[in-house]
Parts: C-alpha cells; sequence; structure tokens
C-alpha cells in the first residue's frame, strides 16, 4: 500500500513524496506550504495551507491535501468553518470563498470587515 505523504512541484502542483523524509524535510518550510492567509481587525482570520497528507480517508478521488480553517469566529466555534481540495488552484479559490463568507457573518453580527496586514 502506497504512502499518502505528498510535497509540491516548482509549478504548485501535488505530487508523491519518495518517502516520510522527503515529505518532512520538505514540509519544515511554512513559505512552501501556505496558501493564503486573512486576518480581521476584530480578531477572526482565516488560513489555508498544504496539509501533505490526503484526508480524503478512503473515498476514491484525487487527494484532499489542501485545507482552508476560520479562527475565532465564534466563541463557541459553532461558525468555525473548515474545506479541503486537491490543488493550488482549488485552494485558493476556496480562500477567497471563505473569506467571502466570513465578511458577510461579520458584517451580519456588525463587527468590522476590515482586512489588517500580518507580518509573521
Amino acid at each position: 500500500m502506497a504512502h499518502g505523504y505528498y510535497i509540491l512541484d516548482a509549478d504548485l502542483r501535488v505530487i508523491r513524496a519518495r518517502d516520510v523524509i522527503e515529505w518532512g524535510t520538505w514540509f519544515e518550510n511554512l513559505a512552501n506550504r501556505r496558501v493564503a492567509a486573512t486576518h480581521f481587525e476584530c480578531g477572526v482570520w482565516v488560513s489555508t495551507v498544504f496539509i501533505g497528507m490526503d484526508h480524503r480517508f478512503g473515498d476514491d478521488g484525487p487527494p484532499l491535501v489542501f485545507e482552508t480553517m476560520t479562527f475565532e469566529l465564534s466563541a463557541d466555534g459553532d461558525n468555525d468553518f473548515q474545506y479541503r481540495y486537491s490543488s493550488w488552484d482549488d485552494a485558493v479559490a476556496g480562500h477567497a470563498g471563505v473569506v467571502r463568507r466570513v465578511k458577510a457573518q461579520l458584517a451580519k453580527a456588525g463587527l468590522s470587515t476590515a482586512e489588517i496586514e500580518v507580518t509573521a
């Protein structure tokens, strides 16, 4: 049975890592795997990253190796979003869609939808 560890090539295409050592070495650098991050003044943020391990869990189809998550959207976590994708382009589009949804929720709650730049 083949392992489910993946990396990205120079064109941001998903490829299977030769082994867990190659995967781990490549994976150490967050710059390799950050797709997008959007932070809002109110403390909510949306992050999309390449997770490098297939999270399809037995279903048919390409590996789900990118993930968008929201953080601090609500105190109880009921409104947090999490989505997974198979390609860089789908992850970019998915991130933009989640940002639109979050902005709509923030506006509905009367919170600022202003984005802030975060350097790290």
